[in-house]
């Protein structure tokens, strides 16, 4: 039996970041265009998180049940290292999407019922990354899919369910977040790219090899950046604080361009992580201070 410990790095805590960026990123957009729901803001976190949680418990589960997490470098694997059986993590799995339609269930009653069909797409397409029988991170479109609803529709769907409108600050932040969002699983998988092509995964970084991958990796930091630039010209000059998330960034990118693989490149999951974080509150923060103001 896995203890607590284990469970808990099998949620994968270095990925945390992507869920609550996006919450602050879109708090700051609706504070400053409207006002801030503390309280739905903290049910969109909620969401976020167990969303978050479940896809990593969903993704160790069916890598673990299909072979190709047998020998795999960086965060443990609670069914590919026999630390828990594949039942135990595929019921953790579900046990957090259920506690994501929990939240999501309330946000859509105090907000609007469309919400219901959206949070039912980002959980079947939280299970099916690598779930199903033809699971679309095996075909390389793992990074579109973090974009969509890590990005725009986390980031969005926040400012939303506090304003109940859609604002263009609110899609510029999104561009941003998703960017980092996908940065961080694009350098997941160029770790990966080894044994992904052993296990037959295609995904994105398999498909590109790794000299283009590395280039996309820097092409999104260089995409946050812009995003930023965008979120200060239709709001306040203050959010391009926002920039400061280029000094955990930068370390990563030269990483990366320096042609670093295998265990040489988990460092960069952690700082790619703290940069997303960084961007949102460094945006977010100012936001809300001129709102107040």
């Amino acid at each position: 039996m896995a203890s607590a410990s284990q469970w808990f790095a099998g949620a994968r805590p270095r990925t945390l970041p992507a869920a609550v960026s996006p919450v602050v990123a879109g708090t700051g957009v609706a504070a400053y265009v409207d006002q801030a729901v503390w309280w739905k803001a903290l049910l969109a976190l909620v969401v976020s998180l167990a969303l978050q949680v479940g896809v990593n418990y969903a993704n160790d589960y069916s890598d673990g049940v299909r072979g190709t997490d047998a020998e795999r470098v960086g965060p443990i694997r609670l069914v590919g290292s026999g630390l828990a059986t594949p039942h135990a993590v595929k019921r953790a799995a579900f046990l957090a999407f259920g506690v994501a339609a929990v939240a999501g269930l309330v946000l859509a009653a105090t907000t609007a019922w469309w919400l219901v069909a959206v949070g039912l797409v980002s959980v079947l397409a939280a299970w099916y990354y690598t779930g199903g029988s033809r699971p679309y991170g095996y075909l390389g479109l793992g990074e579109v899919m973090v974009f969509v609803f890590f990005g725009l529709v986390a980031v969005v769907g926040t400012t939303y369910v506090q304003t109940e409108s859609f604002e263009l600050p609110a899609l510029y932040a999104a561009v941003g977040i998703g960017a980092l969002a996908c940065a961080l699983l694009v350098v997941n998988n160029l770790r990966d790219i080894p044994t992904d092509v052993v296990a037959g995964k295609r995904t994105l970084a398999v498909v590109l090899g790794a000299d283009r991958t590395r280039a996309l990796y820097l092409l999104l930091v260089l995409a946050a950046t812009v995003a930023c630039v965008a979120v200060a010209v239709s709001t306040s000059w203050w959010a391009l604080l926002g920039l400061g998330f280029l000094a955990p960034a930068l370390p990563g990118v030269r990483t990366v361009m320096s042609g670093a693989v295998g265990p040489a490149l988990v460092p960069v999951l952690q700082s790619t992580g703290l940069a997303e974080l960084v961007w949102a509150v460094l945006v977010a923060v100012p936001l809300v201070a001129v709102a107040w103001s």
